[in-house]
């Protein structure tokens, strides 16, 4: 085991961008809170919809895509079905022809998150499925994400 440092809740001021989900009915588990798998799909939501909330992505036509290669997701607090949600995203780096996201989701209103996650997209052309350089639209979108 490493003894890396605890990461912890991150203020709305670490992002940049905002975008409201809400839980469905079937999102909570057993337990009574939202399934962390959900996390996930919220996640995919945030990130995507601001690429064509922006213009940077048209997902029937685009040429370069983003695939997911990796993510994580820490969990602070839990979400439950019926609540409103906050998706805040940020950048964290751009690479030729990668994007590290930082996606926070906080209950609505919340001064804090209730789970953070990193988000790593490879853009590749969408034939091919080879790594591509960075469309200028999307790469101008998203630096406006950086913080």
């Amino acid at each position: 085991m490493t003894n890396e440092s605890r990461v912890a809740p991150l203020p709305r001021s670490a992002f940049v961008h905002f975008q409201s989900l809400q839980t469905r009915w079937s999102d909570n588990d057993i337990y009574r809170h939202v399934n962390n798998a959900v996390y996930y799909h919220l996640v995919d939501t945030v990130v995507n919809g601001y690429l064509v909330e922006e213009g940077a992505l048209d997902i029937e036509r685009s040429e370069v895509v983003g695939l997911v290669v990796e993510t994580r997701c820490n969990y602070f607090a839990p979400l439950v079905y019926p609540q409103n949600i906050d998706g805040g995203l940020a950048v964290e780096r751009i690479g030729r022809s990668s994007i590290i996201y930082q996606v926070g989701l906080f209950a609505e209103g919340a001064p804090e998150t209730a789970a953070l996650a990193k988000f790593v997209h490879v853009y590749v052309d969408r034939d091919s499925h080879r790594p591509t350089a960075i469309p200028a639209p999307m790469l101008a979108a998203v630096e406006k994400l950086q913080v």
